[in-house]
């Protein structure tokens, strides 16, 4: 019997038999579905996650109950008008100037971590190939001075320190400086030793980079107008007159929320360094964090060897 069918119900069929036919399974569907939801991760908690939004709320709910304060005794005085819809229009759009210049930094500021894995890999990688055919040289020595680089800046980034104390830093990378200075001496070609300075010099202003961004407040000027924008929004629409329905409540809740949110926001933006406040807005260290577990396994002697063979092998 064949049966031919049209509309709606005729395409759900074609393709609930396209799939059957295929061979794939339509009850795993769901699950492959929700892992491309974009609530968790493999490498991020919920509580992580969603921690800025819980503080907002809860600021959000006490503003609610200033609001029904307000109306319950009638202070409420502001109509509604143009001038007001306007008003949120203006201080949204500068608001979004100026979230859209911090993402600009932000992404320099994600780029950071690459560039100084790379130089430190590329210093120990040369001081490595060097240390096999120069017996007299001591690799631990250098490679101990690159780990203390990578733990002091995490040490230097966190919450004791204000998330800025990066001359502990530098002064742990400028004990490489003799390293480097004796090398020629024992026979490393010149332009190999001009490398690593070159490396450690695209260290050194990777970290004064970090120092700068984590110091300096850009546009602080700004920074007060956007601040001033938002308290005004909300005095306003906390005079503003409303019939105390629970549309109105939402619409006051969804706007305060939107204002306090982008506050919080720009100011974790701005240190995007800032470790030790349990937030998922930081810069990640992962490449660092590899590279000195990388380092401190090498420092084991059968490592070593093995990693020194390797490299005669090719």
């Amino acid at each position: 019997m064949h049966l031919e069918a049209s509309g709606p119900g005729a395409l759900v069929f074609s393709a609930f038999t396209a799939l059957r036919f295929q061979g794939k399974d339509i009850a795993a569907l769901p699950s492959s579905i929700t892992s491309h939801l974009p609530f968790g991760g493999a490498e991020i908690s919920l509580r992580k996650k969603f921690r800025l939004f819980f503080t907002v709320g809860v600021i959000v709910l006490l503003l609610g109950g200033a609001k029904a304060i307000v109306h319950y005794f009638g202070f409420e005085f502001l109509e509604l008008n143009g001038l007001v819809t306007s008003g949120i229009g203006g201080a949204i759009f500068i608001i979004g100037f100026l979230l859209s210049s911090i993402l600009k930094d932000y992404k320099e500021a994600e780029q950071i971590p690459t560039a100084l894995r790379t130089a430190t890999e590329a210093i120990d990688g040369d001081l490595e190939c060097f240390a096999r055919t120069n017996e007299r040289f001591n690799l631990g020595e250098p490679r101990l001075i690159l780990i203390g680089v990578i733990a002091k800046l995490r040490e230097g980034l966190d919450r004791a320190y204000d998330h800025k104390n990066i001359a502990p830093v530098l002064d742990e990378l400028s004990k490489l400086t003799p390293i480097l200075g004796r090398l020629e001496g024992m026979g490393m070609a010149a332009n190999f030793v001009v490398r690593l300075r070159t490396n450690q010099d695209a260290i050194r202003r990777a970290l004064l980079r970090i120092y700068t961004i984590q110091r300096v407040e850009f546009v602080p000027s700004v920074h007060v107008l956007v601040q001033t924008l938002v308290f005004s929004i909300i005095v306003l629409l906390l005079l503003l007159k409303t019939e105390g329905d629970p549309a109105a409540a939402l619409l006051f809740g969804f706007i305060t929320y939107m204002f306090v949110y982008v506050l919080y926001l720009i100011r974790l933006l701005e240190q995007p360094f800032a470790k030790g406040q349990g937030s998922v807005d930081d810069v990640s260290f992962f490449l660092l964090d590899e590279l000195e577990a990388q380092l401190r396994r090498s420092l084991d002697p059968a490592v070593g060897r093995r990693r020194l063979h390797a490299i005669d092998r090719v």
